[in-house]
Protein backbone atom coordinates (compact mmCIF):
# COMPACT_ATOMS: atom_id res chain seq x y z
CA UNK A 1 0.00 0.00 0.00
CA UNK A 2 2.54 2.72 -1.42
CA UNK A 3 1.87 5.83 -3.43
CA UNK A 4 3.57 6.45 -6.59
CA UNK A 5 3.38 9.30 -9.30
CA UNK A 6 4.99 11.03 -12.13
CA UNK A 7 5.05 13.63 -14.08
CA UNK A 8 6.89 14.92 -17.37
CA UNK A 9 5.72 18.91 -17.59
CA UNK A 10 6.34 21.16 -19.39
CA UNK A 11 8.09 23.74 -16.83
CA UNK A 12 9.63 22.72 -12.83
CA UNK A 13 7.01 19.81 -11.69
CA UNK A 14 8.60 19.67 -8.22
CA UNK A 15 5.96 21.27 -6.44
CA UNK A 16 3.09 19.36 -8.33
CA UNK A 17 4.61 16.31 -7.13
CA UNK A 18 5.04 17.09 -3.06
CA UNK A 19 1.16 18.60 -3.60
CA UNK A 20 0.60 14.66 -5.22
CA UNK A 21 2.02 13.21 -2.11
CA UNK A 22 -0.05 15.20 0.11
CA UNK A 23 -2.92 13.68 -1.89
CA UNK A 24 -1.45 10.05 -1.89
CA UNK A 25 -0.50 10.44 1.96
CA UNK A 26 -3.48 8.43 2.98
CA UNK A 27 -1.58 5.16 0.89
CA UNK A 28 1.90 5.63 3.35
CA UNK A 29 3.00 7.43 6.35
CA UNK A 30 6.04 5.70 6.85
CA UNK A 31 8.48 8.00 4.10
CA UNK A 32 8.37 9.63 1.38
CA UNK A 33 10.76 10.60 -1.66
CA UNK A 34 10.76 12.93 -5.11
CA UNK A 35 13.64 12.36 -7.22
CA UNK A 36 13.49 15.00 -10.41
CA UNK A 37 16.07 15.39 -13.16
CA UNK A 38 17.24 19.16 -14.90
CA UNK A 39 19.46 18.70 -17.73
CA UNK A 40 20.78 15.37 -17.23
CA UNK A 41 21.29 15.81 -13.50
CA UNK A 42 19.48 13.73 -11.12
CA UNK A 43 18.25 15.22 -7.79
CA UNK A 44 16.98 12.87 -4.95
CA UNK A 45 15.37 13.46 -1.54
CA UNK A 46 13.76 11.09 0.45
CA UNK A 47 13.24 10.43 4.56
CA UNK A 48 11.06 9.13 7.09
CA UNK A 49 7.72 10.81 8.50
CA UNK A 50 4.50 12.19 6.24
CA UNK A 51 5.23 14.39 3.49
CA UNK A 52 5.24 17.54 5.11
CA UNK A 53 8.18 16.39 7.42
CA UNK A 54 10.39 15.03 5.27
CA UNK A 55 10.33 18.21 2.54
CA UNK A 56 11.67 21.29 4.19
CA UNK A 57 11.03 24.43 1.76
CA UNK A 58 14.63 23.96 0.85
CA UNK A 59 14.94 20.93 0.09
CA UNK A 60 11.90 21.83 -2.84
CA UNK A 61 14.04 24.79 -4.13
CA UNK A 62 17.08 21.79 -4.80
CA UNK A 63 14.52 19.56 -6.81
CA UNK A 64 14.37 21.31 -9.96
CA UNK A 65 13.24 20.14 -13.11
CA UNK A 66 10.62 19.44 -15.96
CA UNK A 67 10.16 15.36 -15.15
CA UNK A 68 10.46 13.79 -12.01
CA UNK A 69 9.07 10.90 -9.61
CA UNK A 70 8.03 10.67 -5.97
CA UNK A 71 6.44 8.06 -3.62
CA UNK A 72 4.92 7.77 -0.43
CA UNK A 73 5.57 4.41 1.65
CA UNK A 74 4.94 2.86 4.54
CA UNK A 75 6.68 -0.79 5.64
CA UNK A 76 5.21 -4.38 4.55
CA UNK A 77 7.61 -6.56 5.89
CA UNK A 78 8.02 -4.58 9.85
CA UNK A 79 11.28 -2.64 8.26
CA UNK A 80 11.54 0.83 8.17
CA UNK A 81 13.59 4.18 7.98
CA UNK A 82 15.58 5.74 5.91
CA UNK A 83 17.46 3.67 4.06
CA UNK A 84 14.08 1.57 2.82
CA UNK A 85 12.55 5.17 2.06
CA UNK A 86 11.66 5.20 -1.60
CA UNK A 87 12.25 6.25 -4.69
CA UNK A 88 15.56 3.71 -5.36
CA UNK A 89 18.89 4.86 -7.42
CA UNK A 90 21.00 2.96 -9.59
CA UNK A 91 23.67 4.86 -11.52
CA UNK A 92 23.98 2.23 -14.52
CA UNK A 93 22.58 1.98 -16.95
CA UNK A 94 21.70 5.47 -17.67
CA UNK A 95 21.03 5.98 -14.05
CA UNK A 96 17.52 4.90 -12.93
CA UNK A 97 15.43 5.77 -10.21
CA UNK A 98 12.12 4.11 -9.38
CA UNK A 99 9.77 3.63 -6.65
CA UNK A 100 7.35 0.69 -6.36
CA UNK A 101 3.54 -0.51 -4.91
CA UNK A 102 3.72 -3.88 -4.72
CA UNK A 103 5.27 -6.96 -2.98
CA UNK A 104 6.90 -9.49 -5.07
CA UNK A 105 6.51 -12.85 -4.24
CA UNK A 106 9.63 -14.49 -5.02
CA UNK A 107 11.72 -11.54 -4.09
CA UNK A 108 14.25 -14.00 -2.42
CA UNK A 109 14.91 -16.02 -5.61
CA UNK A 110 15.57 -12.90 -7.24
CA UNK A 111 17.90 -11.49 -4.89
CA UNK A 112 19.89 -14.57 -5.22
CA UNK A 113 20.10 -14.39 -8.80
CA UNK A 114 21.38 -10.65 -9.14
CA UNK A 115 23.99 -11.48 -6.43
CA UNK A 116 25.32 -14.53 -7.86
CA UNK A 117 24.75 -14.15 -11.80
CA UNK A 118 23.89 -10.48 -12.24
CA UNK A 119 26.91 -9.51 -10.03
CA UNK A 120 24.63 -6.75 -8.11
CA UNK A 121 24.47 -5.78 -4.35
CA UNK A 122 21.23 -5.57 -3.09
CA UNK A 123 21.66 -3.15 0.09
CA UNK A 124 18.11 -3.32 1.99
CA UNK A 125 15.20 -5.88 2.51
CA UNK A 126 12.96 -3.45 0.43
CA UNK A 127 11.76 -5.92 -2.18
CA UNK A 128 11.82 -2.79 -4.50
CA UNK A 129 15.11 -2.49 -4.79
CA UNK A 130 15.64 -5.72 -5.63
CA UNK A 131 12.87 -4.98 -8.59
CA UNK A 132 14.87 -1.80 -9.59
CA UNK A 133 18.06 -3.69 -10.26
CA UNK A 134 16.15 -6.82 -12.48
CA UNK A 135 15.04 -3.47 -14.25
CA UNK A 136 18.09 -2.15 -14.89
CA UNK A 137 20.00 -5.15 -15.61
CA UNK A 138 17.47 -5.99 -17.98
CA UNK A 139 18.09 -2.84 -19.82
CA UNK A 140 21.81 -3.13 -19.57
CA UNK A 141 21.40 -6.56 -21.06
CA UNK A 142 20.28 -5.10 -24.56
CA UNK A 143 23.62 -3.47 -25.02
CA UNK A 144 21.50 0.00 -24.52
CA UNK A 145 23.57 2.91 -26.78
CA UNK A 146 23.26 6.35 -25.84
CA UNK A 147 19.86 7.09 -27.69
CA UNK A 148 17.24 5.39 -25.19
CA UNK A 149 14.17 4.19 -27.23
CA UNK A 150 10.96 3.63 -26.12
CA UNK A 151 11.30 0.01 -27.84
CA UNK A 152 13.92 -0.47 -25.17
CA UNK A 153 11.89 -0.15 -22.02
CA UNK A 154 8.84 -1.88 -23.71
CA UNK A 155 11.55 -5.46 -24.18
CA UNK A 156 13.27 -4.92 -20.46
CA UNK A 157 9.41 -4.71 -18.95
CA UNK A 158 9.01 -8.05 -21.00
CA UNK A 159 11.94 -9.56 -19.31
CA UNK A 160 10.62 -7.89 -15.80
CA UNK A 161 7.55 -10.40 -16.27
CA UNK A 162 9.14 -13.01 -16.84
CA UNK A 163 11.11 -12.91 -14.26
CA UNK A 164 9.01 -11.07 -11.26
CA UNK A 165 6.28 -13.01 -9.53
CA UNK A 166 3.57 -11.10 -7.61
CA UNK A 167 1.94 -7.39 -7.49
CA UNK A 168 3.88 -4.25 -9.01
CA UNK A 169 2.74 -1.08 -9.94
CA UNK A 170 5.94 0.67 -10.98
CA UNK A 171 7.14 4.21 -11.87
CA UNK A 172 10.87 5.33 -12.70
CA UNK A 173 12.60 7.66 -14.44
CA UNK A 174 15.93 7.27 -16.52
CA UNK A 175 17.82 10.00 -16.13
CA UNK A 176 17.91 12.90 -19.06
CA UNK A 177 15.65 10.50 -20.97
CA UNK A 178 12.08 10.24 -19.70
CA UNK A 179 9.78 8.80 -17.47
CA UNK A 180 8.35 4.68 -17.12
CA UNK A 181 5.61 2.96 -15.73
CA UNK A 182 4.44 -0.13 -15.65
CA UNK A 183 2.19 -2.86 -14.19
CA UNK A 184 2.14 -6.48 -12.95
CA UNK A 185 0.17 -8.61 -15.62
CA UNK A 186 -2.53 -9.47 -13.30
CA UNK A 187 -3.08 -5.81 -12.66
CA UNK A 188 -3.34 -6.14 -8.45
CA UNK A 189 -2.20 -3.05 -7.35
CA UNK A 190 -3.62 0.16 -9.63
CA UNK A 191 -1.73 2.70 -11.61
CA UNK A 192 -3.49 5.73 -14.18
CA UNK A 193 -2.70 8.30 -16.42
CA UNK A 194 -3.45 11.63 -17.03
CA UNK A 195 -3.11 14.43 -19.51
CA UNK A 196 -3.04 17.84 -19.38
CA UNK A 197 -3.02 20.54 -21.75
CA UNK A 198 -0.92 23.44 -21.66
CA UNK A 199 0.34 26.78 -23.91
CA UNK A 200 3.77 24.83 -23.87
CA UNK A 201 2.37 21.82 -24.95
CA UNK A 202 0.75 18.35 -23.52
CA UNK A 203 2.01 17.08 -20.06
CA UNK A 204 1.55 13.50 -18.58
CA UNK A 205 1.46 11.89 -15.31
CA UNK A 206 1.21 8.74 -13.44
CA UNK A 207 0.07 7.78 -10.40
CA UNK A 208 -1.83 5.20 -8.22
CA UNK A 209 -5.50 7.19 -7.89
CA UNK A 210 -6.90 9.58 -10.11
CA UNK A 211 -7.82 11.96 -6.88
CA UNK A 212 -4.06 12.79 -7.02
CA UNK A 213 -4.28 13.14 -11.11
CA UNK A 214 -7.16 15.40 -10.58
CA UNK A 215 -5.98 17.03 -7.64
CA UNK A 216 -2.86 18.69 -10.13
CA UNK A 217 -5.13 19.59 -13.03
CA UNK A 218 -4.99 16.83 -14.71
CA UNK A 219 -7.90 14.47 -16.86
CA UNK A 220 -7.66 10.77 -16.76
CA UNK A 221 -6.60 9.72 -19.35
CA UNK A 222 -7.31 5.51 -18.37
CA UNK A 223 -6.08 3.36 -16.38
CA UNK A 224 -2.14 1.10 -16.79
CA UNK A 225 -3.50 -2.07 -18.57
CA UNK A 226 -2.38 -4.75 -16.59
CA UNK A 227 1.06 -6.20 -18.02
CA UNK A 228 1.19 -3.10 -20.00
CA UNK A 229 4.88 -0.59 -19.90
CA UNK A 230 4.28 3.29 -20.32
CA UNK A 231 7.19 5.38 -21.48
CA UNK A 232 7.11 9.11 -21.68
CA UNK A 233 9.97 10.34 -22.94
CA UNK A 234 11.85 14.05 -22.48
CA UNK A 235 9.94 15.75 -25.60
CA UNK A 236 6.48 14.56 -23.59
CA UNK A 237 5.88 12.18 -26.10
CA UNK A 238 3.66 8.99 -24.96
CA UNK A 239 4.19 5.47 -25.94
CA UNK A 240 2.67 2.30 -24.38
CA UNK A 241 3.12 -1.06 -25.71
CA UNK A 242 1.29 -4.52 -24.07
CA UNK A 243 4.58 -6.11 -22.71
CA UNK A 244 3.12 -9.46 -20.76
CA UNK A 245 1.89 -12.55 -22.48
CA UNK A 246 -0.91 -13.53 -20.82
CA UNK A 247 -2.69 -10.29 -19.03
CA UNK A 248 -5.50 -10.85 -17.01
CA UNK A 249 -7.23 -8.12 -14.71
CA UNK A 250 -7.45 -9.41 -11.29
CA UNK A 251 -7.47 -5.80 -8.43
CA UNK A 252 -7.08 -6.46 -5.17
CA UNK A 253 -10.67 -6.21 -3.46
CA UNK A 254 -9.22 -4.22 -0.75
CA UNK A 255 -8.26 -1.21 -2.62
CA UNK A 256 -11.89 -0.92 -2.77
CA UNK A 257 -12.69 -1.99 0.78
CA UNK A 258 -10.01 0.42 2.46
CA UNK A 259 -7.30 1.36 0.64
CA UNK A 260 -8.20 4.40 -1.70
CA UNK A 261 -10.15 7.50 -1.59
CA UNK A 262 -13.08 7.21 -2.05
CA UNK A 263 -13.30 10.47 -4.95
CA UNK A 264 -10.64 7.85 -7.17
CA UNK A 265 -11.56 6.02 -9.68
CA UNK A 266 -9.70 2.76 -10.01
CA UNK A 267 -10.01 -0.16 -13.15
CA UNK A 268 -13.36 2.19 -14.07
CA UNK A 269 -15.08 1.52 -11.01
CA UNK A 270 -15.79 4.67 -8.67
CA UNK A 271 -15.04 3.36 -5.12
CA UNK A 272 -17.54 6.11 -4.23
CA UNK A 273 -20.01 4.30 -5.89
CA UNK A 274 -18.80 0.70 -5.02
CA UNK A 275 -18.75 1.45 -1.23
CA UNK A 276 -22.80 2.67 -1.31
CA UNK A 277 -23.24 -0.52 -2.82
CA UNK A 278 -21.04 -2.41 -0.34
CA UNK A 279 -23.08 -0.34 2.11
CA UNK A 280 -26.98 -1.82 0.29
CA UNK A 281 -25.89 -5.59 0.04
CA UNK A 282 -24.65 -5.54 3.72
CA UNK A 283 -28.10 -3.87 5.03
CA UNK A 284 -29.82 -6.44 2.85
CA UNK A 285 -28.50 -9.18 4.78
CA UNK A 286 -28.80 -7.59 7.97
CA UNK A 287 -32.45 -7.95 7.12
CA UNK A 288 -32.23 -11.22 6.29
CA UNK A 289 -30.56 -12.51 9.75
CA UNK A 290 -32.22 -9.85 11.65
CA UNK A 291 -35.45 -9.22 10.52
CA UNK A 292 -37.21 -7.99 13.65
CA UNK A 293 -33.84 -5.83 14.64
CA UNK A 294 -34.21 -3.62 17.19
CA UNK A 295 -31.55 -1.06 15.78
CA UNK A 296 -32.16 2.69 16.91
CA UNK A 297 -29.08 4.49 15.00
CA UNK A 298 -26.13 3.57 13.08
CA UNK A 299 -22.67 5.29 13.03
CA UNK A 300 -19.42 4.88 10.96
CA UNK A 301 -16.38 3.89 12.56
CA UNK A 302 -14.72 6.82 10.53
CA UNK A 303 -13.19 7.23 8.32
CA UNK A 304 -13.39 4.56 5.42
CA UNK A 305 -16.63 3.12 6.45
CA UNK A 306 -18.82 6.43 6.04
CA UNK A 307 -20.37 5.71 2.45
CA UNK A 308 -21.57 2.33 3.44
CA UNK A 309 -22.55 3.41 7.06
CA UNK A 310 -24.71 5.95 5.27
CA UNK A 311 -26.66 3.53 2.60
CA UNK A 312 -26.76 0.83 5.49
CA UNK A 313 -28.68 3.32 7.66
CA UNK A 314 -31.17 4.30 4.35
CA UNK A 315 -31.82 0.70 3.30
CA UNK A 316 -32.64 0.21 6.94
CA UNK A 317 -34.97 2.73 7.40
CA UNK A 318 -32.83 4.21 10.41
CA UNK A 319 -30.91 7.31 11.66
CA UNK A 320 -27.86 7.95 10.96
CA UNK A 321 -25.06 9.94 13.14
CA UNK A 322 -21.58 10.82 13.42
CA UNK A 323 -20.64 9.28 16.77
CA UNK A 324 -16.94 9.27 16.80
CA UNK A 325 -15.02 12.29 16.62
CA UNK A 326 -11.48 11.55 14.97
CA UNK A 327 -8.00 12.83 15.74
CA UNK A 328 -6.55 13.04 12.33
CA UNK A 329 -2.81 13.74 13.69
CA UNK A 330 -3.14 9.72 14.52
CA UNK A 331 -2.29 6.91 11.87
CA UNK A 332 -4.10 3.79 10.52
CA UNK A 333 -4.38 1.45 13.72
CA UNK A 334 -3.86 -1.89 11.48
CA UNK A 335 -0.31 -0.80 10.25
CA UNK A 336 0.92 -0.02 13.52
CA UNK A 337 3.38 -1.98 14.82
CA UNK A 338 2.74 -3.92 18.19
CA UNK A 339 -0.14 -4.31 20.08
CA UNK A 340 0.37 -2.48 22.77
CA UNK A 341 0.81 0.91 20.07
CA UNK A 342 -2.15 0.13 18.44
CA UNK A 343 -4.29 -0.07 21.68
CA UNK A 344 -3.17 3.14 22.76
CA UNK A 345 -3.25 4.95 19.30
CA UNK A 346 -7.23 3.84 19.36
CA UNK A 347 -7.88 5.98 22.38
CA UNK A 348 -5.97 8.59 21.02
CA UNK A 349 -7.52 8.02 17.35
CA UNK A 350 -11.69 8.37 18.63
CA UNK A 351 -13.66 9.64 21.00
CA UNK A 352 -17.65 9.16 21.32
CA UNK A 353 -19.74 11.68 21.43
CA UNK A 354 -22.21 10.43 24.33
CA UNK A 355 -25.30 12.00 23.34
CA UNK A 356 -25.51 9.45 20.59
CA UNK A 357 -25.43 6.31 21.83
CA UNK A 358 -27.10 6.90 25.48
CA UNK A 359 -29.52 4.65 26.20
CA UNK A 360 -29.80 3.76 22.62
CA UNK A 361 -29.02 0.08 20.51
CA UNK A 362 -26.24 0.90 18.02
CA UNK A 363 -25.60 -0.40 14.63
CA UNK A 364 -21.90 0.28 14.49
CA UNK A 365 -20.38 0.09 10.57
CA UNK A 366 -16.42 -0.57 9.76
CA UNK A 367 -14.96 -0.99 6.07
CA UNK A 368 -13.18 -4.54 7.87
CA UNK A 369 -11.92 -5.93 10.78
CA UNK A 370 -8.47 -6.89 10.89
CA UNK A 371 -6.74 -7.70 13.82
CA UNK A 372 -9.86 -7.00 15.78
CA UNK A 373 -8.28 -4.89 18.26
CA UNK A 374 -9.48 -1.58 16.98
CA UNK A 375 -13.59 -3.34 16.99
CA UNK A 376 -12.62 -4.72 20.38
CA UNK A 377 -11.92 -1.19 21.62
CA UNK A 378 -14.70 0.82 19.90
CA UNK A 379 -17.44 -1.62 21.46
CA UNK A 380 -16.43 -0.71 24.33
CA UNK A 381 -16.11 2.90 24.11
CA UNK A 382 -19.71 2.85 22.99
CA UNK A 383 -20.73 1.17 25.89
CA UNK A 384 -18.67 3.12 27.67
CA UNK A 385 -20.59 6.16 26.63
CA UNK A 386 -24.08 4.83 27.56
CA UNK A 387 -24.83 2.79 24.44
CA UNK A 388 -27.70 -0.13 25.37
CA UNK A 389 -26.35 -3.09 23.26
CA UNK A 390 -23.75 -2.61 20.43
CA UNK A 391 -23.83 -4.27 16.99
CA UNK A 392 -21.37 -4.65 14.73
CA UNK A 393 -21.52 -4.79 10.60
CA UNK A 394 -18.27 -5.28 8.63
CA UNK A 395 -18.42 -3.95 4.49
CA UNK A 396 -16.12 -6.92 4.47
CA UNK A 397 -15.87 -10.02 4.93
CA UNK A 398 -14.05 -12.25 7.70
CA UNK A 399 -9.96 -11.12 6.97
CA UNK A 400 -8.56 -14.77 7.82
CA UNK A 401 -5.48 -14.51 5.54
CA UNK A 402 -2.37 -12.30 5.15
CA UNK A 403 -2.22 -10.39 2.46
CA UNK A 404 0.72 -11.47 0.18
CA UNK A 405 0.73 -8.19 -2.50
CA UNK A 406 1.79 -5.57 -0.36
CA UNK A 407 -0.61 -4.44 2.21
CA UNK A 408 0.88 -4.78 5.74
CA UNK A 409 -2.00 -7.02 6.92
CA UNK A 410 -0.31 -9.18 10.14
CA UNK A 411 0.62 -12.82 10.31
CA UNK A 412 -2.23 -15.33 10.34
CA UNK A 413 -2.45 -15.83 14.34
CA UNK A 414 -2.71 -11.99 14.58
CA UNK A 415 -5.93 -11.98 12.80
CA UNK A 416 -9.37 -12.36 14.77
CA UNK A 417 -10.82 -14.20 11.98
CA UNK A 418 -8.47 -17.00 11.43
CA UNK A 419 -9.68 -20.29 12.54
CA UNK A 420 -12.54 -18.44 13.98
CA UNK A 421 -16.25 -18.62 13.22
CA UNK A 422 -18.66 -15.14 13.44
CA UNK A 423 -20.13 -15.99 17.28
CA UNK A 424 -16.36 -16.50 18.40
CA UNK A 425 -15.77 -13.25 16.41
CA UNK A 426 -18.77 -11.52 18.21
CA UNK A 427 -17.58 -12.77 21.50
CA UNK A 428 -13.74 -11.30 21.16
CA UNK A 429 -15.12 -8.43 20.26
CA UNK A 430 -17.45 -7.63 22.75
CA UNK A 431 -20.64 -7.17 20.39
CA UNK A 432 -24.18 -8.48 20.68
CA UNK A 433 -24.20 -9.18 17.31
CA UNK A 434 -22.17 -9.34 14.61
CA UNK A 435 -22.65 -9.41 10.77
CA UNK A 436 -20.20 -9.63 7.96
CA UNK A 437 -20.60 -8.67 4.25
CA UNK A 438 -20.20 -11.51 2.02
CA UNK A 439 -17.89 -12.22 -0.29
CA UNK A 440 -19.87 -12.67 -3.06
CA UNK A 441 -21.58 -9.39 -2.60
CA UNK A 442 -18.75 -7.28 -2.27
CA UNK A 443 -17.40 -8.64 -5.90
CA UNK A 444 -20.38 -7.67 -7.50
CA UNK A 445 -20.07 -4.42 -5.53
CA UNK A 446 -16.69 -3.40 -7.01
CA UNK A 447 -17.96 -5.38 -10.33
CA UNK A 448 -21.04 -2.95 -11.49
CA UNK A 449 -19.48 -1.32 -14.78
CA UNK A 450 -20.08 -0.74 -18.11
CA UNK A 451 -16.84 -2.96 -18.54
CA UNK A 452 -17.30 -5.56 -15.63
CA UNK A 453 -14.40 -6.91 -13.71
CA UNK A 454 -14.73 -10.98 -13.94
CA UNK A 455 -12.37 -11.42 -11.25
CA UNK A 456 -10.50 -10.39 -8.35
CA UNK A 457 -7.40 -10.72 -5.46
CA UNK A 458 -9.21 -11.71 -2.59
CA UNK A 459 -6.28 -14.04 -0.78
CA UNK A 460 -7.09 -12.10 2.54
CA UNK A 461 -10.78 -13.05 2.43
CA UNK A 462 -10.25 -16.83 0.63
CA UNK A 463 -6.29 -18.03 1.36
CA UNK A 464 -6.32 -18.49 -2.40
CA UNK A 465 -3.58 -16.45 -4.15
CA UNK A 466 -3.45 -15.60 -7.57
CA UNK A 467 -0.14 -15.88 -8.58
CA UNK A 468 0.09 -19.64 -7.79
CA UNK A 469 3.26 -19.38 -5.81
CA UNK A 470 2.60 -19.00 -2.58
CA UNK A 471 2.71 -22.07 -0.31
CA UNK A 472 3.00 -22.73 3.52
CA UNK A 473 6.56 -22.26 3.27
CA UNK A 474 6.40 -18.61 1.85
CA UNK A 475 3.42 -17.72 4.76
CA UNK A 476 5.71 -18.95 7.09
CA UNK A 477 8.70 -16.79 6.06
CA UNK A 478 6.27 -14.26 5.93
CA UNK A 479 4.47 -14.18 9.06
CA UNK A 480 8.13 -14.44 10.74
CA UNK A 481 8.59 -11.12 9.15
CA UNK A 482 5.69 -9.52 10.00
CA UNK A 483 5.15 -10.41 13.33
CA UNK A 484 4.59 -8.13 16.34
CA UNK A 485 7.69 -9.75 17.70
CA UNK A 486 10.13 -8.92 14.91
CA UNK A 487 8.65 -5.57 14.93
CA UNK A 488 9.65 -5.31 18.58
CA UNK A 489 12.99 -6.76 18.14
CA UNK A 490 13.67 -4.21 15.68
CA UNK A 491 12.20 -1.35 17.96
CA UNK A 492 13.94 -2.47 20.92
CA UNK A 493 17.16 -2.88 19.36
CA UNK A 494 17.49 0.55 17.97
CA UNK A 495 18.96 -0.80 14.68
CA UNK A 496 17.83 -2.19 11.70
CA UNK A 497 20.69 -3.93 9.70
CA UNK A 498 20.34 -3.59 6.02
Amino acid sequence: MCGILGIVGRDAVCSRLYDGLTLLQHRGQDAAGIATCDDGRLVLRKGSGLVRDVFRPADLQRLVGSLGIAHVRYPTAGSSGDAEAQPFYVNSPYGIVMGHNGNLTNSEALQEELYASDFRHINTRSDSEVLLNVFAHELQALGPSGKLKSQDVFDTVRAVHRRCNGAYAVIGMVVGRGVFAFRDPLGIRPAVIGVRETDAGTEYAVASESVALRGLGFSLLRDVAPGEAVWIDVNGELHAEQCADDPHLMPCLFEFVYLARPDSILDNVSVYKARLRMGESLAQKILRERPDHDIDVVIPIPDTSRTSALEVAFNLGVKYREGFIKNRYIGRTFIMPGQATRQKSVRQKLSAVDLEFAGKNVLLVDDSIVRGTTSGQIVEMARDAGAKNVYMASAAPPVRYPNVYGIDMPAAEELIAHGRDVAEIEKLVGADWLVYQDLEDLEEAVRYSQRPIEHFESGCFTGRYITGDVDHEYLSNLEARRSDSTRREISEDGLLVL
